[in-house]
């Protein structure tokens, strides 16, 4: 069910320009899936899926770039694009994003894979890392740091 639910979402973000995931939900929900939101978001953050500003101003749902390298390169400057700011408290990283592009950017963080992030939640415009300690949280926010300015 999961790999038919992937490939759906995939179809769908591919014909529309999906901009909440409370869109998603519904056109899911319309093709005879029945989702949570919990569940898409799950699903958005294991597809990698980001969210990009069209022309118009607004935001939609798509795919990383299919080679990685190009992938990393997009989602590096939809992660730049996306941070206002970034800070740490402790062992945590804060970091405050334009409205709507938080999911986005944690994903990039997940993506990262690095062993001194115990986890990341994210909301719709501001994420929270729990880094190893003190001096992992000052690294962590340190990369964020130099990827921003990439």
């Amino acid at each position: 069910m999961k790999v038919k639910r992937h490939n759906k979402i995939l179809e769908i973000i591919d014909k529309y320009n999906v901009e909440t995931q409370e869109e998603l939900i519904e056109k899911l929900r319309l093709a005879g899936f029945n989702v949570t939101q919990a569940t898409v978001s799950r699903d958005i953050r294991e597809l990698g899926l980001l969210k990009v500003m069209m022309s118009t101003g607004s935001y939609k749902y798509t795919r990383p770039d299919s080679d990685s390298h190009g992938g990393q390169a997009l989602f590096s400057r939809t992660f730049s694009g996306a941070v206002k700011s970034v800070n740490t408290s402790l062992n945590d990283v804060v970091i405050k994003t334009y409205p709507g592009m938080a999911n986005a950017v944690a994903a990039f963080i997940d993506s990262l894979h690095d062993d001194d992030i115990l986890g990341c939640v994210a909301g719709d415009d501001c994420i929270i890392i729990v880094a190893r300690g003190v001096e992992s949280a000052s690294a962590i926010s340190g990369k964020i740091k130099d990827i921003i300015s990439y």
